[in-house]
């Protein structure tokens, strides 16, 4: 039993060291060489960086410290022990290609005419890396504790109090670094965050259909027996009319489509359907457990 829930955890833990090591790799490869920013505590590292030349590794090692022992005593140690393995983990993976860089056993992608590249390889990098460690539950502390702490006891939203966080960093770092290549960190940021949502989300993606019609019985047998979909009736009133109906919602894959909304559309011609996007489905026909 033991054994078992070692090897789970595992599961867990083996992620986020991977998911730090490319977001460690990334900040070094891309955007320092590049003088780009990022938000957050990493941002205050970077501009301590270029202010005063000190470690990554070594600054993101104290800030996160304090915010871990708040967290800790606020929030409780269930809450962020993952991020204590990301803030520990981030620190290594800084701490050793900092050392690889300073060897010459690892170079750095420097490029003055094109930036764009370095942007858009960060984006990539650090987007890939934070969308590991947030899809296995962990974090790389710092904002997010702060985040946590004000929302649970002034019940402010983590996405508002985060977005102030990067625009009070990001704005701080016009002191230190052009305003060109604050341009160039919003591509890099706006990259990341999809790159994130398309990690967390996965790489499938569904389409589910709400059929509203005065047939959708026949549309419901027909979708069961052609295209073998389950079907679920949901009982609904028309506001304006005040008459009962009945809705149907079925859930396809992309290719499915076309063939669902040709069936729907045979049967009749005015059904109304919302169609909607679903990138994580789970049970018969989908992905299994």
């Amino acid at each position: 039993m033991k054994i078992s829930k070692f090897i789970e955890q595992l599961k867990i833990i083996l992620p986020i060291l991977l998911g730090t090591a490319i977001y460690a790799f990334g900040l070094l490869y891309f955007i320092i060489p590049s003088k780009l920013m990022e938000g957050g505590i990493t941002g205050i590292t970077l501009l301590l960086n270029y202010a005063f030349s000190i470690s990554p590794s070594l600054s993101t090692l104290l800030l996160n410290i304090p915010l871990f022992l708040i967290g800790w005593k606020m929030l409780g140690g269930k809450q962020i022990i993952y991020t204590g393995v990301g803030i520990g983990s981030l620190t290594f993976f800084l701490w050793l290609f900092e050392k690889m860089i300073h060897r010459g056993w690892m170079g750095t992608f420097q490029t003055e005419h094109d930036i764009i590249l370095s942007s858009l390889y960060a984006g990539v990098t650090l987007g890939a890396g934070l969308g590991i460690v947030f899809r296995f539950g962990g974090t790389t502390g710092g904002s997010d504790i702060i985040a946590r702490i004000l929302n649970r006891n002034f019940g402010w939203s983590m996405g508002r109090i985060l977005l102030v966080i990067d625009i009070v960093i990001i704005g701080a770092s016009l002191l230190y670094i052009p305003k060109e290549k604050i341009l160039y960190t919003l591509v890099a940021v706006f990259i990341a965050s999809k790159i994130i949502d398309f990690i967390q989300e996965g790489a499938y993606s569904a389409r589910a259909f709400m059929i509203i019609s005065d047939h959708t019985m026949d549309i419901a047998d027909m979708i069961t027996k052609d295209m073998d979909r389950g079907v679920t009736i949901i009982p609904a009133v028309g506001a304006f009319s005040k008459q009962a109906k009945h809705v149907a919602y079925c859930v396809v894959s992309r290719q499915e489509i076309r063939r669902l909304h040709q069936i729907v559309k045979s049967v009749d011609p005015r059904a109304f359907i919302i169609i909607q996007d679903v990138h994580d489905v789970h049970g018969e026909g989908f992905k299994e457990e």
